[in-house]
């Protein structure tokens, strides 16, 4: 029995394998609520790295939700850009809600990082650890892109990573969005992020000038988050515009 478990170890730690990357090294340790062992969890961002290693034209597409006190968020997988939004390798749903006494995180960006986390896991990038994706005692991605702490309790005032308490909120109210200078819709438009993970950390400004059909695609096929499709829309739009 001791022979047949470590063969199916064995074979699990080939899940998504990728040559020359062990994603070991990224993991971190936690502190079971239960036993207080120590076990080893992979965070988000190294979900995400071997994720793009392993599909380099895949998608990450995330959609949120605002709830009353809370935000919920749903992430697809996909091993391709091009794949139809029903064909994905996973999902999973998440919510976040707002922490009064930690202004600085983001309940929004908070569900989108667990929601990925989730997925990714769900699609075999982490099943080598005890547990993987976003916990409440490790870092929360904020909307300014940084990284905040989530909390600095100790690990028995924590939910369990994955456990039924993840979900629970403070009722408290949703804070008043502080009121911003308007900005220029092309200018916004062609600042936002490509999804097309050839083209990850451009922007569609930047595919417009180097591959504009890519451009084409995101505005007429891309259905992971509407306001990027407006997005490139707008552009392609002014773009016709100009060209007349």
């Amino acid at each position: 029995m001791k022979d047949e478990k470590q063969a199916a170890l064995a074979a699990i730690q080939q899940i998504n394998a990728v040559d020359g990357f062990d994603p070991s090294p990224l993991a971190v340790e936690y502190a079971d609520l239960n036993t207080h062992e120590k076990r080893l969890r992979l965070p988000v961002m190294g979900q995400l790295a071997w994720f793009w290693l392993k599909h380099p034209e895949g998608r990450v597409a995330v959609t949120v939700t605002p709830a009353k006190e809370c935000f919920i968020a749903t992430a697809r997988i996909y091993a391709n850009y091009t794949n139809p939004s029903d064909q994905y390798l996973a999902e999973a749903t998440a919510s976040r809600g707002y922490l009064p006494d930690k202004p600085t995180v983001s309940p929004r960006e908070w569900a989108q990082t667990a929601a990925i986390g989730r997925a990714l896991q769900y699609a075999g990038f982490g099943l080598q650890f005890a547990a993987a994706g976003d916990a409440f005692d490790m870092p929360a991605v904020d909307e300014l892109s940084g990284i905040v702490w989530s909390g600095e309790e100790s690990p028995q005032d924590l939910p369990e990573p994955g456990g039924a308490s993840a979900n629970m909120h403070m009722t408290m109210p949703m804070p008043t969005p502080a009121a911003q200078t308007p900005v220029d819709p092309l200018e916004k438009a062609m600042s936002t992020p490509c999804p097309i993970s050839k083209y990850s950390g451009k922007t569609l400004g930047d595919v417009l000038r180097e591959d504009p059909k890519a451009l084409v695609w995101v505005a007429n096929k891309f259905q992971g988050d509407p306001e990027i499709s407006a997005a490139a829309k707008l552009i392609c739009e002014q773009s016709m515009e100009e060209s007349a």
